[in-house]
């Protein structure tokens, strides 16, 4: 008894470690395929596990050196069936099998410790059926290390197996990973991680609360590792009871149950309320980028039981969290819940570079407060017209005022509203609207007006042409081959002889471009563009939908105005005037 007293103290981790496939958490697929790999004698040379840590890769490995070694009173035979220790078990479970050689490649990088591997392989087991090689991080190798292995790798001995383990895939050249049965362990799912710590905690003879274990489950992330570590210091700390109370101040959590109460005073704009709650879980110890990390993980809780009511079920959640996470998602939005995502995942990270986190933390919660109570742009509209403020048409397609540029000649235009954008909150409303027509390209080689010109210069990317006739020339008359125009001040002249030779070259045939003699009149196309978009943003701010959302949201501006037809049509030239043959 004494000498049990004086012996060290073993950690969980090492002292539950699964010694056969039997006891292994959470990775039957893999054990599934060695079985029948092992029952049809199609045992391959070289494997590879990967996985985050602590899911059992190294454990794994040597598992598999025991089973390549199986030897019992029958004889020498590969078996999974581990449950009776054969004759070289204890030796490799304990790590001290001279046939069974671990490296650690974190350690022995270079191309010497590859080699002196490559050197051992020539010479046989001395007493298993197998020597066997496990590198733990294979990754971490050198190149030339790789290198060095691939021949052997490839073409071992009969006698010979080689297990690799890392947690960085990507990071082992493709010609190592095609010579290797590759295995991917998998995270271990929470029931089953929350049912392996409450059978050890049996074993142990120690008390717990489930909530305790959901919290641990949850920190532990799916590592069998993390989560015996997390349950041996939680032992201590609870002095033999893993109460939730322990979990919480171990792990600096906040009480999951106020976390939701603040959630549901920032989604209800109860921001006094909020602030309160967040300056008590302070007092108590809780850090306020947990706090926010807490609020946001529990929105994306409620998002995804919104999405898949069965999450609601998953046993790693408190009961606070099915039972009230399941009620919010009925009730809030999918865009709120949204918005809470982005605020608070861009609050963690100000949180952390702040100065004073507690303050980031509370700025945090005042932005979230207020920007959750905000209604939808269609709730805004609805709202407005309820209430009279706007014309009933409104909601559905509003239209802005006709108000074309002075001596145009067209008809007027009907436009929408693109954006509003509010300062305070950073964010965009957006009326709907129709989507215009879209209008009929014209062939490239049938240029029947001067619109049909600037569209070919367009299609055929040539940027000066189209500029020139934009802004450095206004048509005058235009008939299929011949066409007036008037340049502008300042314009080139010699843009006349490159619109010349690239209409021949595009059309085919010859057009004869003449320079009005009379001073220019009227505008070009690109001014009566821009006047047509100043009379369409003035025409946007008299507009009732508008001034009712500016008036709605101080400090909104008005930030652009789409015309539903094309900017830079104009009306039809008159052919020029025959000549009188008198």
């Amino acid at each position: 008894m004494a000498e049990n007293q004086t012996a060290p103290y073993l950690v969980l981790a090492r002292k539950y470690r699964p010694r056969d496939f039997s006891t292994l958490v959470g990775q039957d697929a893999m054990v599934q395929t060695l079985g029948n790999a092992f029952a049809q004698n199609r045992i391959h040379h070289a494997f590879i596990l990967t996985g985050v840590r602590g899911v059992g890769k190294t454990t794994t490995a040597r598992i598999l050196a025991r089973a390549f070694n199986y030897e019992d009173a029958s004889g020498r035979h590969p078996t999974l069936d581990l449950s009776v220790e054969g004759n070289h078990c204890r030796a490799i479970i304990e790590g001290r099998h001279v046939d069974v050689v671990e490296m650690d490649a974190a350690s022995n990088t270079g191309i010497g410790d590859i080699r002196e591997i490559i050197d051992s392989v020539k010479y046989g087991p001395v007493s298993a059926p197998y020597k066997v090689y496990v590198i733990d991080e294979v990754h971490m190798l050198s190149t030339a290390a790789f290198n060095g292995l691939l021949k052997t790798l490839e073409e071992p001995p009969p006698y010979v197996k080689f297990i690799f383990a890392t947690t960085e895939i990507r990071k082992v050249p493709i010609t190592i990973l095609s010579r290797c049965q590759r295995f991917d362990l998998r995270r271990i799912p929470a029931e089953i991680m929350s049912a392996y710590l409450e059978q050890i905690l049996g074993q142990e003879g120690i008390g717990f609360e489930p909530d305790a274990l959901a919290m641990i489950v949850r920190a532990g992330e799916g590592s069998a590792r993390d989560s015996l570590s997390l349950l041996d210091q939680a032992i201590a700390h609870g002095n033999g009871l893993v109460s939730a109370a322990t979990v919480k101040a171990m792990l600096g959590l906040g009480d999951r149950a106020r976390i939701i109460d603040l959630f549901e005073d920032l989604m209800g704009g109860r921001i006094a309320e909020a602030l309160t709650a967040l300056r008590e879980l302070y007092d108590l110890g809780a850090d306020p980028q947990t706090l926010l990390t807490d609020l946001a993980e529990f929105t994306h809780l409620v998002t995804r039981i919104k999405v898949v009511p069965a999450a609601a079920d998953d046993a790693s959640l408190t009961p606070d969290e099915k039972t009230r996470g399941r009620d919010l998602a009925n009730r809030l939005p999918m865009r709120a819940l949204t918005r809470t995502w982005q605020i608070l995942f861009k609050g963690v990270e100000e949180t952390a570079r702040a100065g004073n986190a507690l303050q980031a933390a509370e700025m945090v919660l005042i932005r979230l407060a207020y920007a959750a109570d905000l209604p939808s742009p269609d709730e805004v509209i609805t709202r407005l017209t309820q209430q009279g403020t706007l014309p009933a048409a409104a909601p559905s397609a509003p239209s802005l005022p006709p108000r074309g540029p002075s001596g145009s000649g067209g008809g007027a235009s009907a436009m929408r509203v693109e954006a509003v954008q509010a300062a305070p909150t950073n964010m965009a409303i957006a009326a709907p609207a129709t989507v215009p027509n879209a209008s009929v390209q014209p062939a490239l080689a049938n240029v029947a007006s001067y619109k049909d010109l600037i569209a070919l210069a367009a299609a055929k990317r040539d940027v000066l042409v189209k500029l020139a006739l934009e802004s450095q020339m206004r048509p005058v008359s235009f008939e299929q081959g011949r066409i007036e125009v008037a340049l502008a001040d300042g314009a080139d002249p010699g843009i006349i002889a490159t619109l010349s030779a690239r209409l021949q070259a595009w059309t085919g045939q010859r057009w004869l471009i003449m320079v009005s003699t009379k001073p220019p009149e009227g505008l070009t196309i690109r001014q009566e563009a821009e006047q047509k978009q100043q009379a369409a943003n003035e025409a946007a701010h008299d507009d009732p939908l508008v001034k009712a959302i500016l008036e709605t949201f101080p400090g909104a501006k008005l930030v652009n105005v789409t015309v539903r037809d094309d900017a830079t049509a104009m009306p039809d030239l008159p052919p020029p005037p025959e000549e009188d043959d008198e």
